[in-house]
């Protein structure tokens, strides 16, 4: 049957477990809210509506920061195990929901269905993590520096945090962000993606199920441009956490400079690919493939250039291609489906001229061939070789199944060559020396490097990147201080008894 006249994501939706989940309205002050008006939300594997999200205009920006401000004092004052436990229940009803939280995150985002369970998962071991650390959001005791005198430092929540959040992880970046600002005694309102409303409004639900109060998350839906300039404008809003290309972090990071807002940004990638000369063979395709191609290639941390030894080039080519070939395309909903459907409409076009002008100027297409802006948001797997660090589709970070794979023969070489570039986020290396694993790892100019696996992310790790891959860290120890401030406090005249 044809997806694009059966509409398998509306189906699907209208036979969730819990309907409740599936809410059109914004969450503001613990109400929903309908909004001056709605749109589509479109599944992009069918281009077919499958529901209706609010838009809401300037007021919402407007009552969201009074409702924050109203709860920001009784949140604040709660004991930190007391804000754990209903993170820790938000986290079980999440859990509780995962089938109907998969079918809406892969019908809205594109996604194959068991990504989306993994997103699930991921997202809600943030809250466990973080419920965790708010009880060890440390100061200290400082040794004296002047006579007569005791110093210390604690932290103290920054308060009211706004979150800016993708649509390739509609609902893990949402959780990874308000699990850190809530810990930490902040109130948090999200504004999602446009393109993935849902499952933004379906944790909102689950938080007021685990009891959180209506002015600690909110979730506000509507024009990203204009809500995001209203919000930016409030000085209110004493933190911004994005996640989302370099240029629009750019001009969000130039709003917030107006008030001096604390800004933590996850922002583009260009991820490199090491496969050195000592590698194990089957190990670096295996780990390629992860790492190209979750979450359909659409993902900050895809390995975006392949660099292979010239000794194992040959042989690795072969072997990948041979997987590549082997993906299946098609509906996320579908069973035995590897690569969805892209979620941002002139991904497909964009694909179509960087590999074609690639080919023109000399790379060589040996799995899969070249896109082709059908109409559709569909894009086969396709691996080139002779690609070089000159073109395009080198320099350019590739949000699709695309996979440039370049050769190389000396070690300082490639990682300058893998240094060459304005992105630091992630980079991946494949060796079986120790020291080739310290020495590369050291030298790469990324936050996060991953040796012989293609995953890696997680609580326990400082997630973020350098140079103009962003700002500040999430998860981790150091993910709760994106949201707290430092006070000193010194008494003086002390004398002894």
């Amino acid at each position: 049957m044809n997806d694009r006249v059966s509409n398998p994501g509306k189906t699907a939706l209208s036979r969730l477990e819990n309907p409740g989940l599936l809410i059109s309205g914004c969450y503001i002050g613990g109400e929903w809210l309908p909004g001056d008006g709605t749109s589509d939300v479109i599944d992009p594997g069918t281009l077919l509506p499958v529901a209706q999200a609010a838009q809401c205009g300037i007021w919402a920006v407007d009552a969201s920061v009074r409702h924050a401000q109203n709860a920001r004092e009784r949140w604040q004052d709660l004991m930190p195990v007391a804000r754990g436990e209903l993170l820790r229940k938000w986290a079980a009803l999440i859990r509780e929901n995962a089938d109907d939280l998969a079918l809406i995150i892969t019908v809205e985002q594109g996604k194959p269905l068991f990504e989306s369970h993994g997103e699930i998962q991921y997202g809600a071991s943030f809250l466990d993590w973080f419920a965790a650390e708010g009880e060890r959001a440390l100061g200290q005791t400082v040794p004296a520096h002047k006579p007569h005198m005791f110093t210390t430092n604690y932290a103290q929540p920054v308060g009211i945090a706004l979150a800016v959040t993708p649509w390739n992880f509609p609902l893990a970046m949402i959780i990874r962000k308000a699990g850190a600002a809530l810990a930490a005694g902040c109130p948090m309102i999200v504004k999602p993606a446009s393109a993935t409303p849902l499952s933004a409004n379906a944790l909102a639900c689950l938080a007021q199920q685990a009891g959180i109060p209506g002015g600690v998350f909110q979730v506000v839906q509507g024009p990203s441009s204009d809500l995001c300039t209203a919000f930016l404008k409030r000085p209110e809003i004493r933190a911004l956490s994005f996640t989302g290309s370099t240029r629009v972090g750019q001009i969000l990071l130039a709003q917030a400079a107006a008030t001096i807002k604390r800004c933590s940004m996850e922002l583009g990638g260009n991820a490199p690919f090491i496969v050195f000369e000592d590698a194990d063979l089957d190990q670096a395709v295996e780990t390629c493939m992860g790492a190209k191609f979750a979450t359909s290639g659409q993902d900050c941390l895809a390995a975006n250039r392949i660099y292979v030894h010239d000794s194992l080039h040959d042989a690795f080519v072969e072997k990948l291609a041979a997987k590549v070939a082997r993906l299946r395309v098609g509906h996320g909903l579908k069973k035995g489906v590897d690569i969805g459907p892209m979620t941002v409409a002139n991904t497909p076009q964009n694909c179509a001229r960087i590999v074609g002008d690639a080919v023109r100027e000399g790379a060589s297409i040996v799995s899969g061939e070249a896109p082709e802006a059908d109409g559709t948001y569909f894009i086969n797997p396709v691996m080139l070789t002779g690609v070089t660090d000159a073109m395009e589709i080198a320099r350019e970070e590739m949000f699709a199944p695309v996979v440039p794979v370049l050769r190389f023969t000396d070690t300082a070489d490639v990682l300058a060559r893998a240094n060459d570039t304005e992105m630091g986020l992630a980079a991946y290396i494949c060796t079986q020396s120790m020291n080739t694993a310290l020495w590369a790892s050291e030298a790469l100019e990324y936050g996060m490097v991953a040796v012989n696996t293609p995953s890696f992310t997680g609580p326990p790790l400082p997630f973020g990147g350098w140079k103009q891959s962003g700002l500040g860290r999430e998860g981790s120890s150091l993910g709760i201080y994106e949201y707290l401030e430092n006070k000193n406090v010194s008494f003086g005249g002390l004398t002894r008894a």
